[in-house]
């Protein structure tokens, strides 16, 4: 698919200090983009330069086969989205909704159709008149959401939009932000730290660390086949194995030595036709599964899992399976 949204070697420089360091991204129409990567790294800068808030440096940024470059932020016709929502505390949230259609000018019938639209969208039908300071954080980032989509903007930009509510209606939100994109078709850029909020909302990742993307993609290539020990740590990976460790708990997976291999903390899995032996060193008990920490004999302490009902002690040996499925082959940079 052609991408909508096209960055050749952007650069952002503040003097000697460089922000954004020749990032070349490509955004198909209708999908969703998460550039994830850990607080500094530049993302929002990057973000803020497509914008049109930032001047770049050097590179092009392109919209629809077009050079964006002198193009003013408001003649974009982009919509941003902030982890804070930023709305109008003395405006209703039918009224902070069809605020910019109110400064084009739309006819009020057409302004009050396309609220109620958008309020049934992101789960608020029935909240018109009511006053942001009555909203939880969760409403509120609802009606910010609302609000962006109003003008059906040609691409969203989502500045660490969840960052700022508790980890359980993050999550819950994340998965509403999924749906709601999808359903409007909405084109969207989101800029997260967190590995979860991006794996749950986009189709596609771009990992960023100083300024630069290390790998892009699908969310399933990037998880599947991380580029190095860093990134597949970043994205949620346990731990990697190196040298004879790595060996080892390849041979007991069933695949080819070679390589680092990243280990899901679910990739071993208390079994009694586990090729493995470890010794329990920890155990935690969740409402899913049993999370262990088990000491393997020439590969070192390791997460893995066990079913609720297992029997399992500190102290205690168990058999472990290794999940193939669950491991991902990492080239050896130092081979």
């Amino acid at each position: 698919m052609a991408a909508l949204l096209s960055l050749r070697d952007v650069s952002v420089r503040y003097g000697d200090l460089v922000a954004v360091d020749s990032v070349s991204l490509d955004l198909p129409g209708g999908e969703v983009l998460a550039v994830l990567g850990p607080s500094g790294c530049g993302k929002s800068t990057l973000l803020r330069s497509i914008a049109g808030l930032e001047p770049v440096s050097a590179g092009t940024v392109r919209f629809d086969g077009e050079d964006l470059a002198g193009r003013a932020t408001h003649r974009r016709g982009f919509a941003l989205m902030f982890q804070d929502g930023q709305l109008f505390a003395h405006l209703s949230v039918a009224r902070n909704v069809g605020y910019a259609l109110r400064l084009r000018r739309v006819p009020p019938a057409t302004v009050a159709a396309r609220v109620a639209e958008l309020l049934e969208l992101v789960g608020l039908a029935g909240y018109a008149d009511r006053m942001p300071a009555t909203l939880s954080g969760g409403e509120r980032q609802r009606v910010a959401l609302a609000r962006a989509l109003a003008v059906q903007p040609r691409l969203l930009l989502l500045d660490e939009p969840l960052s700022a509510l508790d980890a359980a209606l993050r999550e819950s939100l994340a998965a509403d932000l999924a749906r709601i994109l999808r359903e409007s078709g909405t084109t969207a850029l989101m800029v997260t730290h967190d590995h979860d909020e991006a794996f749950i909302v986009a189709d596609r990742i771009a990992v960023m660390f100083s300024g630069r993307v290390v790998q892009q993609g699908p969310i399933s290539g990037v998880w599947a086949e991380p580029v190095d020990a860093v990134t597949a740590e970043f994205l949620g990976y346990a731990g990697v194995l190196r040298d004879d460790a790595a060996r080892r708990m390849a041979v007991a997976a069933g695949l080819e030595p070679g390589g680092l291999l990243a280990l899901r903390r679910s990739a071993l899995v208390v079994d009694p036709a586990g090729r493995l032996t470890g010794t329990v060193t920890a155990v935690l008990s969740t409402p899913e599964l049993l999370r262990l920490q088990v000491d393997v004999p020439g590969v070192g302490r390791l997460h893995a899992v066990a079913r609720l009902d297992a029997r399992v002690a500190v102290g205690e040996q168990v058999p472990l399976v290794v999940e193939a499925s669950r491991i991902a082959r990492i080239p050896d940079s130092d081979a």
